[in-house]
């Protein structure tokens, strides 16, 4: 079958310590900022049930619309971090041509 032969999976770039280090900074900022909205949603559920049935938009109620925001908030610092993490592939091309 054509195309199920393929050679190793060998990663295309290695990425130095500052880099991974930086990287790993970034995330666990990110994950804070998650962790402090979840920690609200589940606060508000714990000590407070009666303001998660208040109607705020559209019929729907705090819980409802405090959930799909999290779930948003989710993709949108997924997609925040893979912005600030990319590689630059002119820098990281231009490196590979001086290695050889």
């Amino acid at each position: 079958m054509a195309g199920f032969d393929h050679g190793p999976n060998e990663p295309g770039e290695q990425e130095n310590h500052e880099t991974i280090s930086r990287n790993t900074r970034l995330g666990l900022i990110l994950f804070t900022v998650y962790l402090l909205l979840y920690g609200g949603f589940v606060f508000l559920n714990t000590f407070s049930p009666a303001k998660m049935e208040v109607v705020v938009f559209a019929g729907l109620n705090l819980a409802i619309v405090y959930g799909f925001t999290l779930i948003i908030a989710a993709f949108v610092l997924a997609i925040i971090y893979g912005w600030l993490c990319r590689n630059d592939v002119a820098s990281s091309g231009s490196s590979n041509q001086e290695d050889a």
